[in-house]
């Protein structure tokens, strides 16, 4: 089994491969302050709850936007699993052919999302990852990586209008009766919403006018249900972009 391991924000999200198949999906809370003994826990029990403990796990890959766990992470695997898992980053193969001014900038969770998109579609792409950020990648028809547009996620929006303004409430992340909201919660789920169904429309009409071309558009991550059903451009959903790059990127590396 290869084992992936995501390191986002807010959450963690692990993905067991038996080949390419992927055989679960799980996550755990993004936590600095844990240590390697306490996810290694976590990550046992997590194989044990989809009945794969007795598996052997021969790889492990790990990209990361927390800079601060990654070590933790691998220290983990290492314990439990005694390999030495592919970090994804500077020196690592990806077969991405990234053109942005510095590429080590580039995250590593957007270099698996792209390298799987690659691997599905034929470009251009517009790969539209919907998180804690909002994160819209360029993939151009010779396979050449752009650049990115960055926003704030719809949970991080709605945390921040919260946090401060004294009179709006917490509300559900779910589309409203109408855009035009009759209420203070009706109104606040239309802006964040269909607000952010019609920026990734309006970005993407933008983007593929400095393409020049049309592009095929994908859609990931945690907000995709709540918000691409309310977009009026064809856009393809794949749920699990991210591991799959990682397991992409991983084999790239062990041959």
């Amino acid at each position: 089994m290869l084992f992936a391991v995501d390191i986002g924000n807010s959450y963690i999200t692990i993905g067991g491969f038996n080949g390419d198949r992927l055989g679960f999906v799980a996550s755990v809370v993004t936590n600095p302050r844990r240590t390697r003994e306490q996810y290694a826990i976590d990550f046992k029990e997590i194989l044990a709850l989809h009945s794969a403990e007795g598996e052997t796990v021969e790889g492990a890959v790990i990209s990361s936007v927390v800079p601060e766990l990654t070590d933790t992470v691998r220290a983990a695997l290492k314990l439990l699993f005694g390999i030495d898992a592919v970090i994804v980053g500077p020196g690592v193969k990806s077969g991405l052919n990234i053109t942005i001014d510095n590429p080590a900038q580039l995250g590593a969770d957007i270099v698996a999302t792209s390298v799987a998109a690659l691997s599905q579609f034929t470009p251009p792409l517009i790969i539209c990852d919907l998180g804690t950020a909002t994160a819209i990648s360029v993939i151009d028809a010779k396979k050449r990586f752009l650049g990115v547009v960055i926003a704030a996620g719809v949970g991080t929006t709605l945390e921040s209008f919260t946090k401060t303004t004294a009179l709006l409430p917490h509300v559900s992340i779910e589309p409203p009766a109408a855009v035009i909201g009759k209420n203070t919660s009706a109104s606040m789920q239309a802006g964040l919403i269909y607000g952010t169904a019609a920026m990734i429309d309006g970005l993407c009409d933008r983007i593929e006018d400095e393409l020049g071309e049309q592009a095929t558009v994908i859609a990931t991550g945690a907000m995709t249900d709540k918000i691409i059903p309310c977009c009026r451009r064809k856009i393809t959903v794949c749920d699990h972009l991210l591991l799959d790059g990682l397991r992409c990127i991983y084999e790239k590396n062990i041959k």
